[in-house]
């Protein structure tokens, strides 16, 4: 049975690599897999000690074959009743073998994280094949969304 519990720096290693799995797939790397993954490891690893990010692991017989990461984002004081902050969650991501419904409960981990935070909207961007997932726990569209990609 496959568990969800909170990521802690020591995972940084193993979360880079499926960082590397999830992106490598979707575009060709500029970087090979060992700089890659080394780079990101540390990034994660200094993310999760300060608590600038949360991440959650899905455990498998102790090897993580999944992860979630979410990224609270203050707002400015407002003087209505609204909550002051966001939850950007990315990252969602299982391997193959051990998909079927992983996704979810580390959605749910990290919606759950959301609420105890009083946290106003959840915000991330969907992949093609993530979207009836999304849709499921109540995630929706919104037409108010406005993005400037840079790309240079």
């Amino acid at each position: 049975m496959i568990g969800i519990r909170p990521a802690v720096a020591d995972d940084a290693a193993r979360l880079a690599e499926l960082r590397w799995e999830f992106r490598a797939s979707k575009a060709t790397p500029v970087e090979s897999r060992d700089a890659f993954v080394a780079r990101c490891a540390s990034w994660m690893r200094d993310a999760l000690a300060s608590g600038a990010w949360r991440a959650w692991a899905a455990v498998d017989d102790g090897a993580i074959v999944g992860q979630v990461w979410a990224h609270l984002v203050p707002k400015l004081p407002n003087p209505a009743l609204e909550r002051e902050q966001h939850l950007y969650i990315s990252n969602v991501f299982v391997t193959p073998a051990a998909r079927g419904g992983v996704g979810t409960k580390l959605l749910d981990a990290a919606v759950a994280f959301a609420r105890s935070q009083r946290v106003d909207r959840v915000i991330l961007w969907p992949t093609d094949r993530s979207r009836t997932m999304y849709r499921r726990a109540g995630f929706a569209p919104r037409d108010q969304l406005f993005e400037l990609a840079l790309d240079d």
